[in-house]
């Protein structure tokens, strides 16, 4: 028999059975504790799950088997999930953890009352294909700390960006190059994979929450939203790709304000 594979690192603020769940889901390189600017406000009336995903943070190494996707990545999280009874939660995901987060929705759609998607990226243009492609051509001789660097400064070029850009940095040097890698090879998949995956999570209320000057991820959601009537769209001025860590009290306010939309109109479905 093979070893049980253990729970995600995970951590819970609990205020009471009647209140909403949050879970938040960190990018790529990321840990839990890049929402440490969200958790004070949020746990004033919302129950708050916060996991270190596969590779990261707290989380064991070496939970990858050959083919594993973001499906694997999703159901470690929907484990957690289960472990503590959270039928229905709102999911808020950053960068990479986007990806996460809508692969819960379109498995588990049950289990989701929203999604909130920052700093959210839904399709590769030409210059983040390229960036990718490179990435992957160098990734098993480049230190995968370089290579994140690059990656974060490409992303997060400005001024304004840098404790966002140092957040994950420094959580990243928590990773190994092979752990790295395995996440990085996930990215080849993107995507074919998110077209689809916009067209089958249109029945969840989604609100995507961009900074201004995340300029590599803005206009494939700008397009996806003109599509889909039950999306919204809100850009954060003087923010960068990590809107969240640049801009925190515009991102909790907008996020809170959105919950609260979203419960209402299941307390009145209830009701009718």
């Amino acid at each position: 028999m093979g070893r049980m594979k253990r729970l995600l690192h995970y951590k819970t603020y609990e205020i009471g059975p009647e209140a909403p769940w949050v879970t938040f889901v960190h990018g790529a390189g990321g840990s839990s504790s890049t929402w440490f600017k969200q958790i004070r406000e949020f746990r004033k009336k919302h129950n708050v799950l916060l996991v270190d995903l596969r590779g990261h943070g707290k989380s064991e190494r070496g939970r990858w088997k050959k083919g594993d996707t973001f499906l694997d990545v999703a159901k470690d999280v929907v484990d957690v999930l289960d472990k503590l009874k959270i039928e229905q939660t709102h999911v808020i995901g950053m960068s990479l953890g986007t990806i996460v987060a809508q692969t819960i929705a379109d498995n588990y759609p049950e289990r989701v009352s929203s999604l909130i998607l920052g700093g959210a990226i839904i399709r590769f243009d030409i210059r983040t294909k390229f960036l990718i492609a490179v990435g992957n051509a160098t990734k098993l001789f480049i230190p995968y700390m370089l290579l994140y660097k690059i990656f974060a400064y490409i992303i997060m070029p400005r001024k304004q960006h840098e404790e966002s850009r140092l957040a994950f940095v420094n959580q990243a040097k928590k990773m190994c190059q092979k752990e790295f890698i395995k996440w990085f090879s996930l990215t080849r998949l993107i995507n074919p994979y998110l077209d689809r995956l916009q067209a089958s999570t249109t029945d969840i209320p989604t609100l995507f929450i961009m900074g201004d000057e995340d300029y590599l991820f803005i206009p494939p959601i700008e397009e996806v939203v003109r599509q889909n009537e039950g999306f919204e769209f809100i850009k954060i001025k003087n923010s960068g790709h990590v809107c969240n860590i640049d801009q925190p009290e515009k991102f909790n306010q907008l996020s809170i304000n959105y919950i609260s939309k979203i419960e209402h109109r299941k307390a009145a479905i209830q009701i009718g």
